[in-house]
């Protein structure tokens, strides 16, 4: 559905976007991350045909974003940074707008235009000037002007930014609902998204992919991936039962909420064996947990990785 190959840009001697190649399958949601100027709103914009590439090629549902412009954008949504629109129209009046440069068919018109409204509970504001919106609700009529012709593809730049929690919960809801019947791309920073809505994550910084895998594979990479945390009573005598645990590698406690974090040596696992041990020496554990792994620190390790090989070659 997605497909780039070298897809670069370049801005004199600044490269923006350096060679990206990947695909995106019919039914997938891809997790699009970066650290800020990273690359992902330039390539999004790339595929998205609003940005011409400096080498390489895109394609969306087979047509190619350079030669078969059009054919391109009819069946791709796009929801770009900052959701710009016409500020002097309302709601209404910019959604119909919306529908008739989409060429939306009269005979499906009016159920595409509730079904984008409803789904972005838009129905109080309809009638007020953009303008006058806050950032939340800008934000929700830019998705239901991505939506409003029923695209196959969306590419969502920061689909959720502005939005209070709530908000973002119903969001990432309907994205989730779309994902069973198109191919979306969400271009975010925001690591929690990838959890909520996305079945595969591609990170990139300084404009080119460094990883691309599952959450659950990335997650794998942290140091926290089978380690044990927990809260005790007795931190020090819990932290010395654990140090006899054949298989714990280190042992760490946060300073600021108490709570000791417990290492495996690779490939081991160490939660049957912490259990054990805590009991056997009666102390009270009142929180015992498996970490499945951390995606936050993996970011942080690839990204930071990566630019402190670069700023020493």
């Amino acid at each position: 559905m997605i497909e780039t190959h070298a897809l670069g840009k370049r801005y004199g001697e600044f490269t923006a976007v350096d060679g990206i190649t990947f695909k995106v399958e019919p039914g997938q949601v891809l997790g699009f991350l970066g650290p800020n100027g990273a690359g992902k709103s330039t390539t999004m914009k790339m595929i998205a045909g609003f940005l011409a590439p400096t080498s390489g090629t895109a394609k969306v549902c087979g047509f190619d974003i350079a030669s078969q412009a059009l054919e391109a954008k009819r069946v791709l949504g796009y929801l770009p940074e900052g959701a710009p629109s016409y500020g002097e129209m309302s709601v209404r009046q910019f959604l119909d707008f919306i529908a008739d440069m989409r060429g939306v068919d009269r005979s499906v018109r009016d159920r595409r235009l509730d079904d984008a409204i409803g789904r972005l509970q838009l129905e109080a504001v309809l009638e007020q000037p953009i303008d006058t919106l806050s950032k939340g609700f800008k934000r929700r009529v830019g998705l239901a002007q991505a939506i409003v012709h029923d695209p196959k593809v969306l590419i969502l730049d920061e689909p959720t930014d502005g939005l209070d929690p709530n908000q973002k919960h119903e969001v990432r809801t309907l994205i989730n609902a779309m994902s069973r019947d198109k191919t979306i791309i969400v271009s975010t920073h925001v690591l929690e998204e990838v959890h909520a809505v996305c079945n595969r994550a591609i990170i990139i910084a300084r404009g080119r992919i460094l990883a691309d895998a599952t959450p659950a594979e990335l997650e794998a990479r942290s140091r926290y991936h089978q380690a044990v945390s927990l809260t005790a009573g007795n931190l020090m005598a819990a932290r010395e039962a654990l140090s006899r645990v054949p298989d714990v590698a280190a042992i760490e406690v946060d300073a600021q909420d108490g709570r000791l974090t417990a290492f495996p040596k690779p490939g081991r696992q160490i939660f049957t064996a912490v259990s054990d041990a805590l009991r056997e020496q009666n102390i009270v554990v009142r929180e015992l947990a498996l970490e499945g792994g951390r995606l936050d620190e993996v970011f942080r390790t690839i990204t930071q990785g990566t630019a402190a090989k670069e700023a020493t070659a």
